[in-house]
């Protein structure tokens, strides 16, 4: 068995070797290089793309052909087409004005690649989370080493031999194995180290990349709230935020993790999630659209959910219309609409992960911007309202990572919005250009005349650098004391 000190030197000799490749290159690697590797690697993700749905199948026990198409696939490679079409323009260099004491000087600023960047990806989206990082690294430059979760095995070791297929190892290369190898992954000095997870093990990423003063993103998750607006028609919004809850069984980082309704509503609103859950679900243990949870742990930890709140008296509300057995065995676990719940419960305080939904009430709408502030910020904020004044009131007063307005998830595919946290639940983004960016050193050039004011600031400093500095500071024409003691 390989101990700890050997798998870190493994991964150090891989990533030295990337290393050394990036330097080796006399420029950056060209823009028709990257768009010539994008080419590649969506070519070969659209061609193993049922390959890759059934291989996430296996690892779930079930999950969903249709979202992991929808949700993963396409998503990768419809950013894949938007970076091709705008890669010339962002990599452009930029000339902007400098300051007017330094005409007729010139100023620009360049996006150069960082090096080797490291992309810690998650299991819940093996494929999106791990492999749109590395499309925004891949577009600013950089070399990339991916590490999959190991909670999805198979798919890991997929895109291992896609990539493999695609580039070489010194240039993008997938790192597979078990808990151990990411627990060194991170380690690693790497130019920038990018992690999607749970806060906790994000902290531990945080700590292990300032030994080397690694820059990282993180993107973490937290308790997402959606909110209903009292006016809002409660029909559509149920419908809105249990396709947005139940698309991969809850499993999803920006899914609503609770809702807050008005107290004068909630009852029908219930009603109306568990309508749109029977839609949506008419069957669960053989319905090939409801993913499984993906192991036995997290199963518990559901059900631990669930018990807590019906001990301390709260209700618990199980769709399960066919009436079907739902066990750790088969993996399904039934949506799940729980209220009444007691504040220090589980389900009120940590991010739930899975097909449970909470419901909370409010009074006001002051009152439940007060309820979301008074929590750690949030990775996704869903407000239902038509009102474009309490819509503005409701994103202004509130901070979270992204927003959607009468809808559930959608901010997160717009290739043109940055996709990240804040707070707990993360830092940095991603995306498109933000992507291209984060990867990037946006440096500062500055080309000096030859005609040039400058000479004025230089030692030493008489009677024209008073009269020079004091023009400067005042913006017109004074004189500046230089005695200290006057």
């Amino acid at each position: 068995m390989i101990t700890k000190d050997e798998l870190t030197a493994q991964l150090s000799n891989t990533l030295a070797r990337q290393k050394k490749a990036f330097r080796q290159r006399p420029t950056p690697i060209s823009y028709q290089e990257r768009i010539d590797a994008l080419d590649r690697f969506q070519a070969a993700l659209y061609e193993q793309r049922h390959d890759l749905a059934a291989t996430i199948n296996q690892d779930y026990g079930g999950r969903s052909t249709a979202e992991t198409l929808l949700m993963e696939i396409f998503v990768i490679i419809d950013e894949i087409r938007h970076t091709k079409r705008h890669l010339r323009k962002w990599m452009a260099p930029n000339h902007v004005m400098p300051n007017w004491q330094f005409l007729p000087g010139r100023a620009r600023y360049v996006y150069q690649p960082l090096g080797v960047i490291g992309v810690m990806g998650a299991w819940n989206y093996q494929l999106l989370l791990a492999l749109s990082p590395m499309i925004g690294a891949i577009s600013a430059g950089n070399h990339v080493m991916v590490r999959p979760s190991e909670l999805a095995p198979l798919t890991a070791e997929l895109m291992r031999k896609i990539i493999a297929d695609c580039f070489p190892e010194e240039y993008v290369t997938v790192i597979t194995g078990g808990l151990e190898v990411s627990q060194a992954f991170s380690t690693l000095p790497f130019d920038h180290l990018i992690f999607t997870g749970s806060t906790n093990v994000g902290k531990i990423v945080m700590r292990n990349a300032a030994e080397h003063l690694t820059p990282v993103t993180l993107e973490l998750g937290g308790k997402s709230p959606a909110l209903i607006g009292e006016n809002y028609d409660l029909k559509s919004a149920a419908q809105a935020v249990l396709h947005g809850k139940l698309s991969n069984a809850g499993q999803t980082c920006v899914a609503p993790d609770y809702v807050l309704v008005h107290e004068k509503s909630r009852d029908e609103f219930v009603q109306h999630c568990v309508d749109a859950a029977a839609t949506y679900y008419p069957s669960l243990v053989n319905n090939p659209d409801y993913t499984h949870i993906i192991s036995a742990r997290h199963y518990q930890r559901l059900e631990k959910i669930t018990a807590e709140i019906t001990s301390k008296s709260g209700k618990v509300v199980t769709v399960n219309p066919a009436n079907e057995a739902c066990t750790i065995e088969n993996g399904v676990f039934p949506p799940t609409i729980v209220y009444d719940c007691a504040d220090d419960c589980v389900a009120l305080n940590e991010e739930i992960f899975g097909p449970i939904l909470p419901i909370v009430t409010y009074r006001t709408l002051d009152e439940a911007i007060e309820y979301i502030n008074d929590r750690p910020r949030p990775l996704a904020l869903y407000y239902f309202n038509r009102n474009r004044a309490l819509n503005k009131k409701v994103i202004d007063g509130t901070l979270s990572g992204g927003v959607t307005i009468n809808g559930c998830l959608y901010h997160l595919v717009q290739n043109n919005l940055p996709f990240g946290g804040v707070g707990d639940s993360g830092m940095g983004a991603y995306h498109g250009h933000d992507g291209f960016q984060t990867f990037s050193k946006k440096k500062a050039i500055f080309y000096q005349s030859r005609f040039s004011l400058s000479k004025l600031l230089r030692p030493p400093y008489g009677p024209l650098f008073s009269f020079f500095v004091g023009t400067l500071m005042r913006n017109w024409p004074t004189k500046e004391n230089l005695d200290s003691k006057k």
